[in-house]
């Protein structure tokens, strides 16, 4: 239902009820909506004879609709496993420390989550502390399972992060060192654009959310990943899609312009709809001059796609890379760790 009719239908049920207890206010966000021609004076006037706040008159209709009409425990329609990339192909923006710390946020919390190293740098897979699977010899990749020559089952490369925050439900899909030619891998296979998914698929029912760690680059490789995460017919919007870390500074505007345009480019080809589910600012210190405020200002001004969070140029999480150590373990009480499960509710799981 549209807010400006249930408003209505809201309003309507307070004027016939009486004794409704006071409504909670204090923190609330504001909103707003439209009411017919009239309304608004009538609403006025009751608050009057009952001696109540607009605001609290509000407060009081629109608890008393939602009571009578709760939320569907349980989708309407069956929902697919979120799928989110972290990307820009500016490297250095933070795209791995982003992706690994909602994930462990997520699995935290109590959901299945698998990571996906998609980056053939593979710094997922080393901060985490599994470098040395990247160069073993005989072992299938990601990239066999995408072109279609693996012949085992995709579930065999998993790892499985065993500290005891995640519940055992935070499992790694690693790097791989052939990752560096999947551009020119993927342009030998027919319809390369859902080779990520076809790879995936599988794995698809084990998992609530998987994430990706994107690429520092734009290109086939990054075709793949943003057709992966397109909106799936019924799904619901903004559930999946892309987030961007940037920076404060030009550089990250020029960038954030280009992914647009190559994620813009697919959906009108492939005739899709990929969200933008926002942005974040990472490393900010306002010390670093009048420039650095400026771009942040402006990014905030943003509302497609809006900025999720400003996270500041905080150590704990350089310290937790460098250690190998996942930041809720290394650090589960940082504002970087908060700032993660922030971020994490931010997901329409």
């Amino acid at each position: 239902m549209d807010i400006q009719d249930a408003a209505e239908h809201a309003l309507t049920a307070w004027y016939e009820a009486d004794d409704l207890p006071e409504v909670e206010t204090e923190g609330a966000k504001t909103w707003g909506t439209f009411l017919p021609a009239g309304e608004p004076d009538r609403f006025k006037s009751v608050c009057a004879q009952r001696g109540v706040t607009y605001v609290q008159g509000l407060a009081q209709a629109l608890t008393l609709w939602l009571d009578n009409h709760p939320s569907p425990s349980a989708p309407l329609v069956k929902q697919p496993v979120v799928r989110v990339i972290v990307a820009n192909q500016k490297g250095g923006v933070g795209k791995t420390f982003l992706s690994s710390g909602i994930a462990q946020a997520l699995a935290e919390a109590g959901h299945r989550v698998l990571l996906v190293d998609y980056d053939p740098q593979g710094h997922l897979t080393a901060e985490l502390g599994f470098e040395d699977l990247m160069y073993e010899d005989g072992v299938e990749t990601l990239m066999m399972h995408m072109d279609g020559t693996a012949k085992r089952d995709i579930h065999e490369l998993l790892i499985a992060l065993d500290e005891e925050v995640f519940g055992g439900r935070l499992h790694l899909l690693p790097a791989s060192d052939d990752a560096f030619l999947r551009d020119v891998a993927l342009s030998k296979v027919s319809f390369s654009e859902a080779a990520l998914e076809r790879a995936l698929e599988p794995l698809e029912e084990d998992y609530d959310v998987i994430i990706i760690d994107g690429p520092p680059s734009l290109g086939l490789n990054m075709d793949t990943a943003l057709y992966y995460v397109r909106r799936r017919e019924g799904e619901l919007e903004d559930r999946s899609g892309v987030i961007t870390p940037v920076w404060a500074n030009r550089a990250s505007h020029r960038a954030v312009r280009l992914l647009k345009a190559q994620k813009d480019d697919l959906c009108k080809k492939g005739r899709i709809q990929v969200d933008y589910l926002g942005l974040i600012i990472n490393a900010y210190d306002s010390r670093r001059g009048k420039l650095v405020q400026e771009n942040k200002n402006e990014w905030e001004k943003s509302s497609s796609p809006p900025v999720l969070a400003v996270i500041g140029d905080l150590k704990e999480g350089r310290e937790a890379a460098d250690g190998e150590i996942p930041l809720l373990v290394y650090a589960p009480d940082s504002e970087h760790a908060q700032v993660m499960r922030d971020l994490a509710k931010e997901l329409a799981v």
